[in-house]
């Protein structure tokens, strides 16, 4: 599965991503992204659909529970929990969308492979295939709400706002595309007040989004391209949440939605979608521009 890379940590229990994979804190509407409970590990699917344990532990539950139809696409009937007691914690480690097929009792380790990712009907059609993660109390493992906070292990230091958000198409489908960005820094980073921050999230499509900053304020503007996409909301250490203000994202002529999401080595990737379904067509290849209006 290759090398492992920590990129969160709760309550003592880290969190791994593969070097080839990314990560997310916030690009989910689902309710723990919003208050920075969870988060979200997508292996490098190009290579493997199984998912490497993002976590230690020991596998104490494994279930299926009934899942929605997928919205435009094919999925199956269920969703799968696992639960894995944290090694000297007292903490459960909850995962979603990932069939485990290791017994109860198993004694795991980051990176070995847990079973077949679930394109799971809780995702949108853009969503791609990933495992949930949260830490939680150890008498309260499956609700909804109620997970620790997440804190994550990026560096923030030596960031440098985004000034061109450009890049070559590197997949495409219909209504859907990848843009990799051009240069060395694989993030884009806003102006938050002032401060520089890493975006992460979906814009504008959830009405809000988070970034990774060293410090910011309620009430303050958030900007990309010089453009105010949003006001913090609410402002924790190193990370804040922000209310999308009123803007549009196209590529070209048409008006998309932006995925944002991380990644421990290279370029960043970003996911756009058209808002009709299949309005977007794109070449692998092609050279674009993201503007904002």
């Amino acid at each position: 599965m290759g090398a492992m890379i920590p990129v969160a940590e709760s309550r003592g229990v880290k969190i791994f991503c593969p070097q080839s994979g990314r990560y997310s804190f916030y690009n989910s509407p689902y309710p723990a992204h919003r208050l920075m409970t969870g988060i979200d590990v997508y292996p490098n699917t190009a290579s493997s659909s199984v998912a490497p344990s993002p976590v230690d532990g020991e596998i104490s539950q494994v279930r299926r529970v009934k899942a929605p139809n997928g919205r435009g696409f094919d999925a199956p009937e269920y969703d799968t929990v696992t639960l894995v007691k944290a090694k000297d914690q007292d903490a459960v480690i909850k995962i979603l969308h990932v069939d485990t097929e290791l017994e109860c009792g198993r004694t795991i380790k980051a990176g070995e492979p847990l079973g077949p990712l679930i394109r799971s009907g809780y995702f949108g059609y853009q969503t791609p295939l990933h495992a949930h993660v949260e830490v939680r109390p150890g008498n309260d493992p499956l609700r909804v709400r109620g997970g620790y906070p997440m804190n994550s292990l990026l560096s923030l230091k030596q960031l440098r706002i985004t000034e061109d958000v450009s890049g070559t198409i590197v997949l495409t489908r219909k209504g859907y595309a990848q843009v990799q960005l051009r240069g060395s820094n694989p993030w884009v980073v806003l102006d938050i007040g002032g401060e520089p921050g890493i975006i992460d999230g979906g814009i504008p499509i959830y009405g809000w989004f988070g970034a990774h900053v060293e410090a910011s304020k309620r009430g303050a503007p958030v900007k990309l391209l010089e453009k105010q996409i949003g006001v913090v909301t609410n402002a924790r250490p190193r990370t804040c949440v922000a209310d999308c203000a009123a803007f549009e994202a196209k590529i070209g002529s048409t008006p998309v939605d932006l995925f944002f999401v991380l990644q421990p080595s290279d370029r960043s990737i970003i996911t756009a979608t058209s808002k009709k379904r299949g309005e977007l067509d794109l070449d692998e290849g092609e050279d674009v521009s993201i503007t904002l209006a």
